[in-house]
């Protein structure tokens, strides 16, 4: 199946519209909930409290399409939203949800698989079920790889437990979107939604130097690694991450000696930045052949509408645009025009 023409967006989140009581189904507390409220609209809960209002959007591969369509979107790249990782539970706990959101992530692949691509969840807390996860999302279900998160109940992504999880991803060929989750500095920073202003962006760059510095990177020089929002913090900071690993090298560089920047050129980036300077930027530092669109469809703190940055920015070329625009999220997630 031929994917349809114009722009891939590869940051887009979905959940199914319901799903079994999972307090009921495992035994425990700390589980997501959605509370359906009448006119499209429905809240997602947490042990009784309200994590997020959300609309028909996040479920609704209708209405998904009839947005891609008035925003020049031809294919979204589906995930699910970061908070359904639940790293922090029984292994075997997260293993299921992980099969029941892939499972319906499947279906909607299958029902319009011109329009969406699927990226899958794994358990990351039990390296095991998630390369068993992975096996299963690749091989039976046909996605083109996970999303996994920033850190996986406060262990840094090189932790050894996750390595054989990464070896697995090379392998298999398998494409990894980070994204931020649980950000580090939520009990300091509560106020003014900064865990998801500031924190979020630190995560980012938290991720990259764990890959980086505890060697992963240099162990899978195949693995297809894209951080989420642009790399958070990452680009901005990366002078002095650099700086710091030549200067300090007792203390960073004790795992690799790989300068942090040659890892430029084989990772991927989404383009969500909400700033034309930064997007400049990052176009500068890593090349548009490393940037994708992504919009974190449907969320207030995404791009709307997707790829707005990226159709304004005047001073890239057309071969550029159309790199960012699809070019690239098809390399990444190993795709091609023929095969996609």
């Amino acid at each position: 199946m031929m994917l349809a023409p114009g722009a891939i967006d590869l940051h887009t989140h979905i959940l199914p519209e319901r799903w079994p009581d999972l307090r009921e189904r495992y035994g425990c507390g700390g589980w997501v909930a959605m509370e359906h409220c009448g006119q499209c609209r429905a809240r997602m809960m947490i042990d009784g409290a309200l994590f997020r209002e959300v609309e028909s959007d996040l479920w609704d591969p209708q209405r998904r399409m009839s947005d891609c369509d008035r925003d020049g979107i031809g294919v979204q790249v589906l995930s699910t939203v970061p908070v359904m990782f639940a790293y922090g539970a029984r292994a075997e706990h997260a293993h299921d949800l992980a099969q029941l959101l892939n499972d319906h992530l499947a279906g909607v692949v299958r029902s319009n698989p011109s329009r969406f691509v699927g990226l899958g969840s794994v358990p990351l807390q039990d390296a095991a079920l998630a390369t068993r996860e992975l096996e299963r999302c690749v091989g039976d279900l046909g996605f083109a790889g996970v999303q996994i998160g920033t850190n996986v109940a406060g262990r840094d992504l090189d932790d050894p437990a996750t390595a054989p999880f990464f070896a697995a991803a090379e392998e298999l060929g398998a494409a990894v979107f980070v994204h931020p989750w649980e950000m580090f500095g939520r009990a300091e920073i509560p106020r003014f939604w900064m865990p998801w202003l500031v924190g979020m962006p630190a995560e980012s760059a938290r991720a990259f130097c764990a890959l980086a510095f505890g060697g992963v990177l240099d162990r899978h020089p195949r693995l297809r690694i894209c951080f989420a929002h642009g790399g958070g913090a990452f680009p901005y900071t990366l002078g002095r991450i650099e700086h710091g690993f030549t200067a300090r090298p007792d203390l960073c560089a004790t795992h690799s000696t790989t300068p942090p920047r040659t890892h430029l050129k084989r990772l991927y980036f989404d383009s969500i930045v909400h700033d034309m300077g930064a997007l400049r930027y990052l176009v500068d530092t890593v090349g548009a052949s490393r940037i994708a669109l992504g919009s974190d469809y449907p969320f207030p703190l995404g791009e709307i509408p997707p790829g707005r940055l990226v159709r304004a920015a005047g001073w890239l070329t057309d071969a550029q645009r159309t790199r960012v625009l699809r070019g690239t999220a098809l390399e990444f997630l190993g795709l091609s025009e023929v095969n996609a």
